[in-house]
């Protein structure tokens, strides 16, 4: 997580570092916001940006200017987030060690410089007693866990090897744990209360105060045993009438992405993000997976059926099926169903009772207006929390495509001449004939959805055709990234300029990126192109002249177009491609981007 305060003279740069070059996407951004800039924000006062060396102000500017400047660029992708730093500091357990300045890659483990995270979390969905008449939280069993789970987390500091004496060194001084938990949205669908709801927000504090209770009671008794964290002298819980911990942190809400999956629950505090999706199998067979919970209350009421199921998987929600009751609708109700004001009012309510911080995902529709967002970051403030993270459906800005000559190139004679065999009538440039037997380069690329291997072949010195393959056969992005190669072979084999295709595909941007500056690879698109740039940069521009271009003088009418489906109409995808599996199961939630169906993270 690269964190800057909005104090800093550079804080404008840093705001919107991700929407230019994109150098920056291989680690979350936040905008550590002071409580003097909200004051300063609420009463329309200037703000000093201050030189951390000197701690002199430098500058005076508009608050407002700023946080509208936070928020665009976090409608426009995501990020930055916030963390409201004065308040993490307000519960920094060890304040005689210094402030702390930063978190985390998700945001929910705030950390003093070397600390590391030691975190768990607890499935409730299996702390359900389900009776008909009114299903309640096993609490005896849940207290066993808590107590066993702190015991756990304890342990692990001592039995972990670290790569470096000052993380070991100040992990065994302060031992700090995080305790959360998962399986929360499975939880109240089994006591049969909506997410979105007053009930659900009492449950929450309910459920998290007696976690942090418990886990505490857990700590006092192994400090009785094993002794207080070294650096409980000067610590906020060294205060008269208190008993000693063992660990100076004991909850945190962390992304539960994988073990979320592998337990079989939903993840984190989250609310489900699906009812139901597509998981592969084999090559060329496809199952549909429904949330379980679902399923047993759908046979259990006699509506099951594989029309319906099919029908929920392909919009992944219950709202436009006319037969479901609307009490089921709202019981499992999705990410996407639910306003950014609950989301934060959910991860207030955990955040009242977690000594760390929570990781979660406020979800927006695509149509957001920018005030909406500016809201959400008000309102998280104001209810307590010590972050937000922020998510609008496609909001991940691509990279705009670069096209032929620009204007301010100067067009050399070689230039010219592809230039004008470019300029041809529809339906009069036929492709060149494959000859029998070609010689070709063959190379690897990292992607963002995995390894990508490419083999050119050329014909008289000039790239001929091409030849792409990434995952496993008969997947989505298999299918995708062979239409790309074979329209990008036709190209060739028509004349068209090699350069201008591999301009055309640099600098398409997906979602996710690897790699760092020059090696950066945004997508498989951005990928291929860099690919065929790499091998052209070498040639001379004589040998891309396209020799056998054929051109037919007889006239034709032009093709015609098809025309463009409009953005309102356009239904957008519920899910990205996973870089793992490559289906169509790869989403974000919990502040983290993860895969509901291999169960890969980028956490």
């Amino acid at each position: 997580m690269g964190i800057l305060r909005i104090d800093h003279p550079d804080v404008e740069s840093f705001i919107t570092a991700k929407q230019g070059s994109g150098e920056y996407t291989n680690f979350n951004l936040s905008v550590a916001i002071t409580d003097r800039f909200m004051e300063a924000l609420a009463q329309k006062e200037q703000f000093p940006l201050i030189n951390p060396r000197t701690g002199v102000p430098v500058a005076q500017v508009d608050p407002q200017t700023l946080f509208n400047m936070i928020i665009d660029a976090a409608w426009s992708s995501g990020e930055p987030g916030v963390i409201f730093i004065d308040r993490i500091n307000e519960f920094n357990p060890t304040p005689q060690l210094g402030s702390i300045e930063s978190t985390n890659p998700c945001g929910e483990q705030p950390l003093l410089p070397y600390e590391a995270c030691n975190l768990g979390s607890i499935n409730l969905s299996l702390f359900c007693k389900e009776r008909e008449e009114t299903p309640e939280v096993d609490w005896e069993d849940l207290k066993e866990t808590v107590h066993v789970g702190v015991r756990f987390l304890d342990n692990v500091i001592d039995a972990s090897v670290y790569p470096h004496a000052k993380i070991e060194s100040i992990s065994k001084a302060n031992r700090k744990i995080g305790l959360g938990v998962m399986g929360w949205a499975e939880l109240l669908i089994k006591m049969g209360i909506p997410y979105n709801s007053d009930r659900a927000l009492v449950l929450a504090e309910e459920v998290m105060s007696f976690i942090d209770r418990e886990s505490k009671t857990a700590s006092a008794a192994l400090a009785e045993e094993r002794g207080a964290f070294p650096n409980f002298k000067g610590s906020i819980h060294d205060r008269p009438g208190l008993p000693a911990l063992r660990n100076a942190t004991t909850t945190t809400i962390a992304p539960t992405g994988s073990i979320s999956i592998i337990a079989g629950t939903s993840g984190g505090i989250e609310p489900l993000f699906s009812i139901a999706f597509t998981r592969q199998i084999l090559d060329n067979e496809r199952l549909i997976e429904v949330n379980p919970l679902f399923v047993k209350y759908a046979q259990e009421k006699g509506f099951y059926r594989q029309q319906l199921i099919n029908t929920i998987a392909e919009q992944g929600n219950l709202e436009n099926v006319p037969e479901l009751p609307a009490n089921l609708k709202n019981i499992f109700i999705t990410a996407h169903q639910i306003s950014p004001e609950w989301h934060l009012k959910m991860q207030a309510a955990f955040q009242k009772y977690t000594d760390n911080a929570v990781s979660k995902t406020i979800n927006f529709p695509r149509d957001v207006r920018r005030a909406e967002v500016a809201s959400a970051y008000l309102l998280a403030f104001q209810l307590g929390c010590k972050g937000v993270t922020i998510y609008r459906d496609g909001s991940i800005k691509d990279q705009p495509m670069q096209t032929g000559l620009t204007a301010n190139h100067k067009a050399s004679a070689t230039d010219r001449r592809l230039s004008s065999l470019r300029i041809g009538e529809w339906g009069k440039i036929h492709p060149l004939k494959r000859p029998v037997r070609l010689n070709g380069i063959t190379d690897s690329k990292k992607t963002p959805e995995g390894n990508l291997y490419l083999t050119l072949n050329y014909y008289q010195n000039r790239p001929f055709e091409l030849f792409a393959q990434i995952g496993k056969a008969g997947t989505d992005i298999m299918a995708f990234t062979e239409a790309i190669a074979r329209l990008i072979s036709l190209a060739f084999r028509c004349g068209i300029d090699p350069k201008a295709v591999a301009e055309q595909l640099i600098g398409i941007g997906g979602s996710r990126s690897v790699g760092f500056g020059l090696h950066r690879v945004r997508s498989v698109p951005d990928a291929i192109g860099q690919f065929l740039n790499g091998f052209l940069s070498s040639a001379t521009p004589e040998t891309v002249i396209q020799e056998k271009l054929h051109l037919f003088e007889e006239e034709q009418s032009s093709l015609p177009l098809a025309p463009e489906a409009s953005a309102e109409n356009r239904p957008r995808p519920l899910f990205n491609l996973c870089p793992a599996c490559g289906m169509y199961a790869f989403a974000f939630f919990e502040g983290c981007a993860q895969c509901l169906a291999c169960g890969h993270s980028e956490c």
